[in-house]
């Protein structure tokens, strides 16, 4: 598996040489095409220039003068260029090479292609001129008129070698050039593609350290990072930072599970024990066993309430069709009576405030009817003896507001933002407190939450009160 440094290093030099061998080839073509025009376009100048030479000195009627002969040998040596004349069949009858027993005289041209320059005026081409030369060359033909007859033709080619020499030496240039920007660029993309890839190494080290158990592994986001880059960063450390609160709540939930388990089972344990091995005598194990039964029965109440939290949570809210509408004032009055025995027990005055119609809400009923449980059981237990339980029941606009109070110890300002969490304790060194706080009071949260309501506290002068939202249907 290759590097993210291996494959931006990799798909930076193919597309580099891609370039330059693009930018190599169609340089070297267009430097290729303007040296044979300008040799093409010279060589035409020159061929003008002899073909008058040979036009005047053919009305003189002698082309093997001695002055034509010394222009046509200072023109080829000027112009560094090969001239041949030919008679107008074709015959090769002067060459600049020697003025005397020029190897090429008596050589012919192609009757077909010596029509062609006639028929066209002249004729420019690159290559081999077959029985004149054995090199490649740019040759131009022009036909040397007399009287509006051709009485010969000029030929007047230079080699190509000048012009290779001249595109190899700018080949070279290009060539050593291009090494040269490889090496800067090769250098420039392994110093940009190491700088690119330490963030995502840093972010795998810091992963593998968060997956070993190193809860505060973070990236650190430098200034230089790109946007791409440092977003990526951001949403890991937010992402580490979520799941190790996560981990920090499960750690806590598994410790305060295990402390309210430990103490029931213990406390069943032991009588049990005390019952089978005859501690306990047998006229007091009635009593014993009444209080097995209450805390087995406080064991069955916690696990339903873990079981209800679960579910509220995979829920998400509570789906449509789970709702119905029903009097919230008959559901307080139902809940209000389980609680009689208690609040005479206790000797709590019970102030009630509702309107005197039906207040209808759209909501689960048992959730809802649950909440209400919780509420007053929570204030019951908290109200001291002779102190008074509140219900009011109220409507706002679209919704209705629902407050249950007691009187009793005021919760201190910093606990209550943390008296809905999970197995919340005023005082938490007091495990003796079996009443606490407990998952009562998360549930009722979890359960008006899932209802999209709010549910609110507030403790002073004695008086604690809940009072959570219901939308309101009437």
């Amino acid at each position: 598996m290759k590097s993210a440094f291996s494959r931006n290093f990799t798909t930076a030099a193919a597309i580099l040489l891609l370039a330059l061998t693009v930018l190599g080839a169609s340089f070297q073509s267009q430097i290729k095409d303007f040296l044979t025009d300008a040799s093409v376009s010279e060589l035409q100048q020159d061929a003008d220039v002899v073909t008058n030479l040979a036009e005047s000195y053919c009305v003189e009627g002698n082309l093997h003068n001695r002055d034509f002969l010394l222009n046509l040998d200072v023109i080829s040596q000027v112009t560094d260029t090969d001239i041949v004349l030919c008679d107008s069949s074709g015959y090769v009858v002067l060459c600049s090479d020697t003025q005397v027993g020029c190897t090429h005289r008596g050589l012919q041209l192609n009757r077909e292609y010596l029509q062609k320059i006639i028929d066209n005026g002249g004729e420019t081409v690159t290559g081999v001129i077959q029985g004149l030369y054995t090199d490649e060359r740019h040759v131009v033909f022009k036909p040397i008129m007399n009287d509006a007859a051709v009485s010969g033709i000029v030929i007047i080619s230079t080699p190509t070698t000048f012009a290779n020499q001249i595109l190899n030496r700018i080949n070279n240039i290009f060539f050593t050039a291009a090494l040269f920007v490889i090496l800067i660029s090769v250098l420039a993309v392994s110093l940009y593609a190491r700088r690119e890839s330490r963030p995502l190494r840093d972010m795998a080290r810091a992963a593998t350290a968060f997956g070993h158990g190193d809860l505060e592994a973070r990236v650190k986001v430098e200034d230089d990072y790109s946007e791409e880059v440092e977003e990526l960063a951001l949403a890991f450390n937010n992402m580490a930072s979520s799941l190790q609160k996560s981990e920090y709540k499960r750690q806590e939930f598994v410790a305060n599970v295990s402390h309210e388990l430990k103490t029931p089972m213990t406390t069943i344990s032991g009588y049990v024990d005390g019952i089978l091995d005859g501690t306990i005598p047998p006229e007091r194990r009635e009593h014993y066993l009444r209080i097995v039964s209450e805390e087995t029965k406080r064991l069955s109440r916690l696990v339903r309430s873990m079981l209800d939290i679960s579910q509220l949570q995979q829920e998400q809210g509570i789906p449509e069709e789970k709702k119905m509408h029903f009097d919230l004032e008959e559901s307080v009055g139902q809940v209000l009576i389980t609680f009689e025995k208690k609040i005479n027990d206790k000797g709590i005055e019970v102030d009630v405030h509702m309107p005197e119609h039906p207040v209808y809400t759209f909501a689960n009923r048992d959730y809802i009817t649950q909440v209400i449980y919780n509420l007053i059981d929570n204030a019951v237990k908290f109200c001291p003896s002779g102190g008074t339980l509140g219900i009011r029941i109220r409507e706002g606009g679209n919704k209705a507001y629902i407050a249950i109070s007691n009187d009793g110890e005021t919760i201190p300002p910093e606990e209550l933002p943390l008296v809905f969490d999970r197995f919340h304790k005023l005082d938490k060194s007091r495990s003796q407190n079996r009443d606490g706080w407990g998952l009562g009071l998360y549930i009722v949260k979890t359960i008006v939450c899932s209802h999209g309501e709010n549910i609110s506290v507030s403790s002073k002068d004695g008086k604690t009160e809940f009072t959570f939202t219901m939308p309101l249907v009437n």
